[in-house]
C-alpha cells in the first residue's frame, strides 16, 4: 500500500536518512503512541523513564503490565507455540522479554532495599 503524507521540510530532512526504514519507524511509533494510553506497562520508553526518575521501591513493586500488554504477550506466546512468529513478532517478543527482565531486576532491588530498611 502506498501512503503519501505532507510533512515540513525540516521533518523531511530528518527522515531522509531513514527512508528505507520508514515502515518500521511508523510501526514502532504507532505502537508507542498506542501504548501511551495504556495503564501499567505503557511500553518500553515509559518503563525506562520511570526508572530514570529513581522511583521508590513501593512504586517499582506496584508496576504492573496493562491488560492490553498481557493480551499481546499471551497472543505472541500462543502463536510461537503453534505456528511460529514472524521476524517482526520475534523482535517484539524479544523486546517484551528484555522489558520483563528489567522490571524483575528493579523489583528484586526494591525488595532488597525495603528489607534493609
Amino acid at each position: 500500500m502506498l501512503i503519501t503524507a505532507n510533512v515540513s521540510d525540516e521533518l523531511a530532512m530528518q527522515l531522509r536518512p531513514f527512508e528505507k526504514q520508514l515502515p518500521r519507524l511508523l510501526d514502532y511509533g504507532l505502537r508507542e503512541f498506542n501504548a501511551t494510553t495504556q495503564v501499567g506497562f505503557r511500553g518500553m520508553n515509559e518503563v525506562l523513564e520511570l526508572f530514570a526518575k529513581l522511583p521508590t521501591p513501593e512504586e517499582i513493586l506496584a508496576l504492573r503490565p496493562s491488560e492490553t500488554l498481557q493480551t499481546q504477550v499471551q497472543r505472541l506466546l500462543k502463536k510461537s507455540r503453534t505456528e511460529g512468529l514472524t521476524s517482526e513478532e520475534e523482535q517484539q517478543w524479544q523486546q517484551y522479554e528484555y522489558l520483563e527482565h528489567l522490571v524483575r531486576l528493579a523489583k528484586t532491588h526494591a525488595i532488597l532495599k525495603l528489607n534493609r530498611s
